[in-house]
Order: structure tokens, then C-alpha cells, then sequence
């Protein structure tokens, strides 16, 4: 497995921005798609975006799409979540996820390591 510590997270007003940062230790970070994931109270967690083992592939919710950009440096073992336009419907917990399965994989239940999470809060 691999552990996964994310940071970055923090209050900001609408309309600002976060960058999310994710590092990773263990096994192969190359060897793993990742994942961003959200979960605010009172609701079940969800995949905001997700990114392939190279970099070459990437998904987003509809609802980040055209905000957020995923990104990763594996090189650094590292993978970051570039947010803008930040609404108040963001507020979560962020985590990122790591998962063995091949492509851009998009269901939490293939994702096999995570973080702790990191809070983000937008105001109004």
C-alpha cells in the first residue's frame, strides 16, 4: 500500500482559490491512479476528480468541471488539486486515493489507500 498525507486545505471566500496538495510514501507512487474525493456532512463521499498512473488521463464531477485541475508530479511522488472559482457548495473534506486498477478509475470502492483529509471551507 501506499500512505497518502494531504495538505493545503484551509477557509477561503467565494470566488477565491486552493491548491491541495497530496504526498505520497511506500510503494511505487507510479504504479497507482489517484483520485480527489469530497465529502461534506450529511453526505456520502464523492469523487471530484481522478487522474491515471502517467498523467495522460483525467476525470471530473460536473460539478468541478472547469474549476478544478488535477495534476501529479511523480517524480515527487506527489498529486495536487488545483482549485478556483471556489463556490460555498466546496466546503468538504478533501482526501486523495490511491488505486491499482488501470485507466481513470472512478468509483471509491477501487481505491484502496487514502489520506486523513484536509478541511476546505468556502464563504459566502
Amino acid at each position: 500500500q501506499v500512505q497518502l498525507v494531504e495538505s493545503g486545505g484551509g477557509l477561503v471566500q467565494a470566488g477565491g482559490s486552493l491548491r491541495l496538495s497530496c504526498a505520497a510514501s511506500g510503494r511505487t507512487f507510479s504504479s497507482y491512479a489517484m483520485g480527489w474525493f469530497r465529502q461534506a456532512p450529511g453526505n456520502e463521499r464523492e469523487i471530484v476528480a481522478a487522474i491515471s498512473r502517467s498523467g495522460g488521463s483525467t476525470y471530473y464531477a460536473d460539478s468541478v468541471k472547469g474549476r478544478f485541475t488535477i495534476s501529479r508530479d511523480n517524480a515527487k511522488n506527489a498529486v495536487y488539486l488545483q482549485m478556483n472559482s471556489l463556490k460555498p457548495e466546496d466546503t468538504a473534506v478533501y482526501s486523495c486515493a490511491a488505486s491499482s486498477v488501470l485507466g481513470v478509475p472512478r468509483d471509491k470502492w477501487v481505491f484502496g489507500s487514502w489520506g486523513q483529509g484536509t478541511q476546505v471551507t468556502v464563504s459566502s
